[in-house]
């Protein structure tokens, strides 16, 4: 498209928003019923789409991608009437008579930007969200997985209008056209530094964002930990899509007593779920393109290497790699997003705790442990988004919980209900009756009226 169909585009989409009757429950309800045919029509090429783009498995694309598309739509489709009833809420003295209530109403054309990791997920989940808001929206696909784009422009033009959602595939300078529009929300998944942008871009519109980034989530090992079934999780978060995820364990913390156990039992594990040679497991994906081949294998130190290593470099895979680390070693400095784990070493939990609010907030934070006590620290006294005790990624694959980050790792959240509150705006509203009027706050202000103020505010 270009620039000044760009903008037309984004005039109409506003105006349907703007129309009268809104968009009704019934209409959302279609829309999301529209969606998910769509899908299950183009189910087999979106499997050859990431298959093509990330080598996923169909197993994996399913679990998490289509799964969860499909199943925030069945969520969306349960829960939209309720969520988008207006509320009534409690009145105070000083506005009797009166009814008061909260009108969810949609924010208007959203912009919806989505990563190249789990490209389909990514992007129709936010998306899901934002038309059970009752919004209008531009999708932009990451053009670095392009077959996966290329689908989702079919499914999108043929479930809905383009004055309802299109999808745009662009280049970089029509991307950041699209970013300094007058959208009435951008929603935007990826890295920490496109993410500044965004944000720099909204505020000259006064745009409201959510932005969901990234970051090094600590994966904390306790002594009392179940070694061999943390082992089991910890390897199966880790290396989902190659560990392209942005909840993926970045690096273990573990206690130091235990960490020869730990790595015995993930070497295990990284052979039963991968088999002895990963490299040549077709159902490990690759890595998504030269550049970050070439950053992820700059970490293979020969010296700090426990177990794997090797890379292939024609077929863009990396072995997953365990490494011996300190927190002053490159990969340690920003997000890995690849199949390497570091293991760091911490005597005591107040050690650990300490460090891991001195660094940047993750977006994620996971502890393995059976002692309550040292499950209670971790979970209240460190700054994360999200999380689990005892497993991994698992906290965001359900609609009931929100999934989101804290300052650098993002701002905002959705699924499920968040996901609506994160495309709504809540108008609030004061309904007063005509038939009294109390005359006490009408100026001028006597010492009587005063008194009777006081007891109306207390």
């Amino acid at each position: 498209m270009t620039k000044e169909e760009i903008q037309k585009l984004i005039k109409l989409q506003k105006e349907q928003t703007l129309s009268l009757p809104p968009v009704s429950v019934k209409e959302r309800v279609e829309r999301l019923t529209g969606l998910a045919r769509s899908i299950r029509l183009h189910e087999e090429e979106v499997y050859d789409a990431l298959k093509k783009d990330l080598n996923k498995s169909r197993e994996e694309a399913y679990m998490c991608e289509i799964g969860g598309v499909l199943g925030e739509i069945a969520y969306m489709k349960k829960h939209v009437k309720s969520f988008a009833m207006a509320k009534r809420v409690h009145t105070g003295l000083v506005n009797y008579p009166a009814k008061s209530y909260i009108r969810p109403t949609p924010m208007g054309c959203c912009l919806v930007m989505a990563p190249w990791n789990y490209p389909f997920l990514l992007s129709l989940e936010p998306l899901v969200d934002a038309l059970a808001a009752g919004n209008t929206a531009i999708l932009r696909p990451s053009s670095s997985a392009p077959h996966v784009a290329a689908v989702l422009e079919k499914i999108i033009s043929e479930a809905f209008d383009e004055k309802i959602v299109k999808v745009i595939i662009c280049d970089r300078d029509t991307g950041t056209f699209l970013m300094e529009q007058d959208f009435d929300k951008i929603f935007f998944t990826g890295s920490p530094t496109v993410g500044k942008e965004v944000l720099r871009h909204a505020a000259e519109h006064y745009i409201p964002v959510t932005l969901e980034l990234g970051g090094k989530s600590p994966c904390v090992v306790d002594a009392s930990a179940d070694i061999k079934l943390s082992a089991r999780r910890i390897v199966f978060g880790k290396l989902l899509n190659a560990g392209q995820t942005c909840v993926a364990p970045d690096y273990i913390y573990c206690e130091a007593c235990m960490k020869d156990e730990l790595v015995e039992a993930l070497i295990s594990e990284i052979k039963a779920q991968y088999t002895d040679n990963p490299m040549k497991n077709e159902s490990f994906p690759r890595i998504i393109n030269q550049s970050q081949f070439d950053r992820l294998s700059s970490y293979l130190d020969p010296e700090k290497i426990i177990y794997g290593g090797r890379t292939d470099e024609k077929n863009l895979k990396i072995e997953p790699t365990i490494l011996n680390a300190e927190f002053t070693d490159d990969v340690m400095k920003e997000e890995i997003f690849g199949p390497i784990l570091p293991i760091v070493t911490y005597e005591t939990s107040d050690e650990a705790v300490r460090i891991i609010n001195g660094r940047p907030t993750p977006l994620a934070l996971y502890v393995f442990a059976k002692d309550k006590k040292v499950q209670e620290k971790f979970m209240s006294s460190c700054e994360f988004g999200g999380g689990c005790v005892n497993d991994t990624i698992m906290h965001l694959t359900g609609s009931t919980l929100p999934f989101g980050g804290r300052r650098q790792s993002g701002m905002g959240s959705y699924h499920g209900k968040a996901g609506f509150d994160a495309f709504t705006h809540y108008k609030s509203v004061l309904n007063k009756s005509v038939r009294i009027d109390m005359r006490q706050r009408y100026m001028p202000i006597t010492e009587k009226k005063m008194k009777s103020i006081k007891r109306f505010l207390k």
